[in-house]
């Protein structure tokens, strides 16, 4: 809900360690500030569909206070010393690691992943603060000798300025760790604009960042409503200071992005879709192959850029694997994030229901064949009352679902299914169903399992995809470049060198030497 001005009261539905960490308003140079007309936004739970705090409202006249801040930070911090921004990165990781568990339920109650699931989040971002501490020291020009003689070249890097990060709701403890670490460890300072949906993680690790010496301005965190969403982010993006920008999303807003970088030329790197093919061939060892789909396709609900979207199944194994992987999700438990034993949680937002069962639906009609669950959300969920509105009529819920009998005039082929719904696809040969997985103009991810060797290499080359997993369902570290090709974005975060390379300028300088040697 967006545009609220009232005083209302709300009940956080969970106690932490240290309270202090909650934190509801916007974060602009070591203060924390209201939007200038004063009105805030609900954030809400997925599982119970209750609103339980509220964050301001930002729009496009609040966003001048926040770059001028980060361009006064970047003055200090983009000359500080290599050990010190490392030393700066690694306190703050300390301070992440060891308030975990109140970070954990924020994370659950907004987004709605299971408590276990959370963990693994931190656990898994904290990956990108320990490996930036690291990179922070290394980063190095080179001098040569070029052809011209009594001559040198040498490249020097330096930070290209205040950056704007756009992060989304479904990992964004993740995706702040992994922008902003590169950012800092190269020496720039950083303007957050969290999803709606998962403000309160992002205000939690501004907070951490000045807790670990990070001067004031390094880290800025800018909240708004999904209404205010679209003018917030072209403000910041246009705002004459914003050198670089870094948005993970959807396509579709991914191209709106580059086109607002493009008017001034600005730096942009874009993590956004995905249609990620899963393949399994008949020499594969299936229970290896059922337990990476089983973890990388029912995480978080499905709402994963990565997750496995389309299930290729060769012939010969075809039945099997079907029913291996039936047994295997019936044990999934569904519930509240919150609840001991749950392994499966709400989808986000209701409008993933709503896109799910359509999808669901539109294979039935084309000769799908249901086989687990019914494609539809649990009653309440996608109801008005408790479409978002925060009425507390029930949770955004939809049981794991199963189709066989896919084909690719369906829109599971063609759309990205972010919700916990799997359809099942038949292939016979190795070459047609590399053409089935690279149609698409997406290029996030792809996977294959196969026990042969030759067969493996020619996944790796042949798959249309900016990451391959070979034997390997999710396989995202801080050390391995992130990042797609086709419609799947540009620019790469995390691995060596590369993603803080992204936050970096290049200036070549000559020297001309007199005498002789």
């Amino acid at each position: 809900m967006g545009g609220n001005n009232n005083k209302m009261s709300y009940t956080v539905p969970f106690e932490l360690k240290n309270p202090d960490l909650l934190k509801s308003d916007s974060y602009v140079h070591g203060q924390w500030v209201k939007a200038k007309s004063g009105k805030t936004f609900e954030v809400i739970d997925p599982g119970s569909d209750k609103a339980w705090i509220a964050c301001p409202d930002n729009t496009a006249e609040d966003v001048d206070a926040a770059m001028q801040s980060s361009y006064k930070a970047f003055k200090q911090y983009s000359t500080m010393n290599p050990r010190k921004k490392a030393e700066l990165i690694l306190a703050w990781h300390n301070l992440i690691t060891e308030n975990k568990d109140d970070i954990a339920k924020i994370l659950t109650h907004e987004t709605g992943k299971p408590l276990a699931e959370a963990y693994g989040e931190l656990t898994y971002s904290l990956g990108f603060t320990w490996w930036f501490a690291g990179e922070a020291e290394r980063i190095q020009g080179y001098i040569s000798t070029p052809s011209a003689p009594n001559r040198r070249t040498f490249i020097v890097k330096q930070p290209i300025g205040p950056a704007v990060a756009l992060v989304p709701w479904n990992f964004p403890i993740a995706m702040i760790l992994r922008k902003a670490g590169a950012a800092f460890a190269a020496g720039c300072t950083m303007v957050v604009k969290p999803s709606p949906e998962t403000p309160l993680t992002c205000l939690t690790l501004a907070h951490l960042a000045t807790k670990a010496g990070f001067p004031d301005g390094v880290f800025n965190v800018l909240t708004t409503s999904l209404e205010n969403t679209p003018s917030l982010s072209e403000a910041m993006i246009l705002h004459p200071i914003t050198k670089k920008v870094t948005f993970t999303g959807s396509t579709r807003v991914g191209k709106l992005v580059a086109g607002l970088c493009a008017r001034n030329l600005k730096k942009c790197t874009l993590e956004l879709g995905g249609n990620c093919p899963f393949i399994v061939f008949d020499d594969a060892n299936l229970d290896q192959a059922l337990e990476q789909f089983m973890a990388l396709k029912w995480r978080h609900a499905g709402q994963a850029c990565i997750t496995a979207n389309r299930l290729y199944v060769q012939a010969g194994i075809y039945d099997k694997f079907t029913e291996m992987l039936v047994e295997k999700t019936k044990n999934l438990k569904l519930g509240h994030g919150a609840k001991e034993g749950t392994t499966i949680g709400p989808v986000t937002t209701p409008r993933g229901l709503v896109k799910a069962q359509a999808q669901a639906e539109d294979a039935v009609k084309h000769g799908a064949k249901l086989v687990l669950g019914t494609g539809k959300p649990e009653k309440g969920a996608t109801e008005e009352e408790g479409s978002g509105k925060g009425k507390g009529v029930g949770g955004y819920f939809m049981a794991p679902t199963v189709l066989t009998g896919m084909s690719h005039d369906m829109l599971m082929a063609r759309e990205e299914t972010f919700a916990p719904v799997c359809g099942l696809f038949r292939f016979e040969t190795e070459e047609e169903v590399v053409k089935w997985a690279n149609e698409t103009s997406m290029g996030l991810a792809s996977y294959a399992f196969t026990k042969n060797v030759d067969r493996m290499w020619r996944m790796l080359e042949n798959l249309e995809a900016g990451m391959i997993g070979l034997n390997t369902g999710n396989s995202s570290a801080a050390e391995s470049p992130f990042g797609g090709i086709k419609e799947s974005g540009y620019g790469k975060e995390s691995g060596k060198d590369v993603a803080v390379r992204e936050f970096l300028i290049e200036k070549t300088g000559t020297f001309t030497i007199e005498g002789q040697y």
